[in-house]
């Protein structure tokens, strides 16, 4: 069994669970939508009620929430935190599981290159990573046309599955250059995954308080919002640039200390 197929094996069942949240969190959320439309309450006169900042929190300050797209844009927040989640734990996942499963001999004994089985590993999960974006993107695509009312929604959708890769695979750079960095492996996810939640954190306090706009470069939550592409306003070119600078050094400190890393047996 080649390295691509073992990791491709390796996480198949956490890879359906995975799928089997998002649908389940697409479907929940969608049917909240339905529930409220049904009750011929106006869902937009109900935040109304609520201070403006917690709306600012919540992410749905600015949506009409009365129309589906507008609703699923609320739900596309927590959507992305949990793909990036997943994202960032695969990437340190690679790195770290065979010293924690004590399986390095396994890559010792394959005549291969270090470069090349880290390669491999990273092409295993970013193909994991487009598994999940596209079982994310049928489902959104399906459930909310089934409550859609004539509003052109799929290149909305499509723009926000783009977004969500992209954060994606920079969060599993990152989780892939934290664990070749960390020296202690068991730790590694935990470092990740903490620095994921930190940025999006701060992703919330930049929302709640318009003095520290500025801080938006340094969450990446504030790159792809749904808010700026559903309201048409589309993808700043500087957070595109900003993605591909993170992703590119996240890469090369992957293959640096992957190298030089001792791998314990």
């Amino acid at each position: 069994m080649n390295i691509f197929t073992r990791e491709m094996h390796a996480n198949i069942k956490s890879l359906i669970i995975w799928c089997i949240g998002m649908v389940a969190m697409i479907g929940s959320g969608m049917g909240k939508f339905a529930g409220f439309t049904k009750s011929g309450v106006s869902i937009n006169d109900i935040m109304d009620i609520y201070p403006k900042p917690l709306l600012n929190i919540m992410g749905i300050s600015s949506f009409d929430l009365s129309k589906a797209i507008g609703f699923y844009g609320v739900l596309f927040l927590y959507l992305i935190l949990i793909a990036t989640v997943h994202a960032v734990m695969l990437g340190s996942n690679i790195i770290a599981k065979e010293e924690i499963d004590k399986t390095t001999e396994f890559l010792f004994i394959k005549p291969v290159s270090r470069n090349k089985v880290i390669t491999t590993k990273l092409l295993a999960a970013v193909l994991n990573i487009i598994i999940l974006n596209i079982v994310t993107l049928i489902a959104s695509l399906v459930a909310v046309n089934y409550f859609n009312d004539g509003d052109a929604i799929l290149g909305d959708i499509i723009t926000l599955m783009l977004g969500m890769f992209i954060l994606q695979v920079m969060f599993m750079c990152i989780g892939s250059f934290l664990a070749s960095f960390s020296k202690k492996t068991n730790s590694a996810t935990s470092t990740a995954t903490g620095i994921l939640l930190a940025t999006f954190i701060l992703y919330m306090i930049t929302n709640m308080y318009d003095k520290l706009e500025n801080l938006k470069y340094f969450t990446p939550f504030k790159y792809f919002e749904a808010e700026s592409i559903i309201l048409g306003n589309g993808i700043d070119f500087v957070f595109i640039i900003l993605s591909i600078v993170i992703i590119g050094v996240s890469l090369t400190g992957t293959y640096v200390f992957y190298k030089k890393r001792d791998l314990s047996l």
